[in-house]
């Protein structure tokens, strides 16, 4: 989760996988990656873990890929981004009720906490999926903010706004869930702010959503509305957002 390839003057090539990425169209980004060195296959795999969580497929192509970038990785830093593509993928898996490989996730991020040190530019995504493990396989709601609070002073220092985007999102649920409307609100107006200025469309409909849900009649309706479009848009991607999109079903007619 970087914002690598968004702004002018970067590399054509991340230029091009971001464009894809955004789009949803992982696998075409991927394509982009042959793995001939430690960061082309771990870029590769990163992209086709993240459309595992997308789209809940290609999951054997994702552990390929992740494979060979485990074995490419020589220094600490490359095994520990291998790592943490590893529990992230562990924890797609659990989330997504695949496979239960929450011990999995949680040993993997573990091990990349202990290769990455702290400061380093990975650790700000270390910190960030370390906090999605704590909140939604751990129900430990303290820790999860504490992590994802690490996650956003880091990404702010090293001008990662993806990620900012991502821990402005988190953190923002767990405000909701508290009861906390108005810091909710501005989290989740943040995090669809940063999407929309980086092209992120296939997170704009996500924002769009948990905006809503902090937003009163007739802008909550007027926000669904445009999460809807970009789904269709999208192809129905990310395929979890159905359930939250779906229309309310109507109460039965009675005699």
């Amino acid at each position: 989760m970087s914002g690598n390839g968004t702004t002018a003057g970067d590399d054509p090539l991340q230029t091009a996988v971001w464009r894809l990425r955004s789009r949803g169209c992982w696998a075409d980004a991927a394509a982009l990656l042959p793995p001939t060195t430690p960061a082309a296959a771990l870029q590769r795999a990163s992209l086709l873990v993240e459309r595992c969580l997308y789209t809940e497929q290609g999951w054997e192509e994702a552990e390929d890929a992740l494979r060979t970038a485990e074995a490419m990785a020589h220094s600490d830093d490359e095994r520990g981004a291998a790592a943490c593509e590893r529990g992230y993928l562990a924890y797609a898996a659990t989330l997504l009720a695949v496979r239960d490989r929450a011990d999995e996730a949680r040993a993997a991020l573990g091990r990349a906490a202990a290769l990455v040190p702290p400061g380093a530019p990975a650790r700000a995504l270390l910190d960030f999926r370390r906090g999605l493990l704590a909140e939604n396989l751990t129900s430990a709601p303290q820790a999860a903010r504490a992590a994802y609070r690490r996650a956003h002073a880091a990404a702010t220092a090293h001008s990662d706004p993806l990620l900012l985007s991502f821990t402005w999102r988190h953190l923002a649920g767990l405000a909701l869930r508290e009861g906390e409307l108005a810091e909710a609100r501005h989290g989740f107006t943040e995090s669809l702010r940063i999407r929309e200025e980086l092209g992120y469309l296939v997170g704009t409909a996500p924002a769009l959503v948990s905006l809503a849900d902090t937003e009163t009649e007739p802008e909550a309706s007027r926000l669904r509305e445009e999460a809807r479009r970009l789904f269709r848009l999208l192809g129905g991607v990310p395929t979890w957002l159905s359930r939250q999109l779906a229309p309310p079903v109507p109460p039965a007619a009675t005699a």
